[in-house]
C-alpha cells in the first residue's frame, strides 16, 4: 500500500507537453503528482522553465490525482501570494494539493534584484513565512515586520480545510527543526543510512504525517543509454550545499558540471536498464518507511520511462492513492 507519484519537472520539459505526460503517467497507473517550482532551469541543456502555479490549475483539472509543489516563499513569492495560489487551488480541488515550503535557491530567487540572504537568515524567513501562510490559510488578517512584511492581509477565498504545509529537508537536522511546523516531510534519494536518519530526526522530534520521498532516476533499454540521459541532464544536479543554494545561473552550473562523471552522477540518480531493479529499489524505500515515492526520471522524453514503468514496475507496487484527509 503506497503511493507513486510522477515528478513534474519544468526545468527540463515544455508545460504544454508535461501536461500530456502526467495525464500519461495517470493512466499508466500513477496515482499522485508532483510539481517542481522554478524561474531558471540547472542547465542550458535542459532548456525549459515553465510557471509552476499555472501548470498546476491545467493539470488538476485534467487528471484525477492529488499535486505537490515545491515552493520558496520568501523573496521571489510574497508569502501572501502563496497563501492565495494555494487556497485558490484548494477550493477548486479540494483535498488535492499541499505545498512544501523551503528557503529556496539563488539561482531562481536572485531575479528580484535583493539581496540573498546567509542561509541562517532565509532559514528564519522561511519560519515567518510558514506562519504567515497557515494563518492566512485559516482566515486569519495578517499583518508582519520582521524579515518579512505584511500589512493587513487576509483571504477572502478559502477552502474548507487548510491544505498540508510540507517540510522539505536532506539533512536530519533540518528535518527535525521541520518537525516543529510541518504536516509532512519530503525529502530527496540520498544514501539509506542518511535517508534513516533524516526520517527518524523528523519522527523522534515529533514530526506527523506522511514521509514523502522524491527519487530520481534513469531508465533506457541499454545501460549505456541509462547512464548517457543521466549524465546529459542531471550533471548540474549532484553538488551538495552550499553549491546548489548559492551559484547563480545557469552558466555557472554548466561550468562547475563540465567536468562531473558518469559515475559522480550515479551517485544521485538510480540508473539501470534493468526494471526489476529499479522495482527492488522501489520496494527498499517503502520498507524503509516512506509513505509516497514520487519518480522523477530525469530524461526529457517521458513516454517511453512511462509506459514501461506503467507495465512492469508499478504492478510490483500495487500503488494507491494517497489518503483522503479528515
Amino acid at each position: 500500500m503506497a503511493v507513486i507519484g510522477f515528478h513534474c519537472s519544468h526545468e527540463q520539459i515544455a508545460p504544454g507537453q508535461l501536461l500530456r505526460d502526467v495525464q500519461h503517467a495517470e493512466r499508466a497507473g500513477f496515482t499522485a503528482g508532483m510539481s517542481s517550482d522554478h524561474f531558471s532551469p540547472w542547465s542550458e541543456r535542459q532548456n525549459e522553465s515553465g510557471f509552476a502555479w499555472s501548470f498546476l490549475g491545467a493539470a488538476l483539472a485534467t487528471t484525477n490525482l492529488p499535486f505537490g509543489v515545491v515552493n520558496a516563499p520568501g523573496q521571489r513569492y510574497h508569502p501572501a501570494i502563496i497563501a492565495q495560489a494555494i487556497a485558490t487551488l484548494a477550493e477548486m480541488f479540494p483535498g488535492r494539493i499541499w505545498a512544501a515550503l523551503g528557503s529556496g535557491e539563488a539561482s531562481n530567487e536572485r531575479i528580484t534584484g535583493e539581496v540573498w540572504p546567509r542561509k541562517e537568515i532565509r532559514d528564519q524567513r522561511l519560519l515567518e513565512c510558514v506562519d504567515v501562510i497557515r494563518r492566512l490559510l485559516q482566515g486569519e488578517e495578517v499583518s508582519v515586520d520582521g524579515l518579512i512584511h505584511v500589512n493587513r492581509a487576509k483571504l477572502w477565498t478559502l477552502p474548507d480545510r487548510v491544505p498540508d504545509l510540507v517540510g522539505p529537508a536532506v539533512t536530519p537536522a533540518t528535518a527535525a527543526r521541520h518537525a516543529a511546523w510541518a504536516d509532512a516531510l519530503i525529502t530527496v534519494n540520498q544514501p539509506a543510512d542518511t535517508l534513516r536518519q533524516v526520517l527518524d530526526a523528523y519522527r523522534s522530534a515529533g514530526g506527523r504525517g506522511p514521509a514523502r520521498l522524491q527519487i530520481h532516476l534513469s531508465w533506457a533499454p541499454t545501460a549505456d543509454d541509462a547512464a548517457a540521459i543521466a549524465h546529459d541532464q542531471w550533471r548540474t544536479n549532484v553538488f551538495s550545499p552550499p553549491v546548489c543554494w548559492d551559484l547563480e545561473n545557469v552558466d555557472a552550473f554548466d561550468v562547475v558540471g563540465a567536468n562531473v562523471t558518469a559515475e559522480q552522477v550515479a551517485g544521485s540518480v538510480r540508473i539501470s536498464s534493468d526494471l526489476g531493479r529499479h522495482a527492488a529499489w522501489l520496494n527498499e524505500y517503502l520498507e524503509q518507511g516512506w509513505d509516497e515515492l514520487y519518480l522523477h526520471f530525469v530524461g526529457q522524453h517521458q513516454q517511453p520511462f512511462i509506459d514501461a514503468f506503467g507495465e512492469h514496475v508499478l504492478p510490483q507496487l500495487s500503488p494507491t492513492a494517497p489518503a483522503v484527509p479528515a
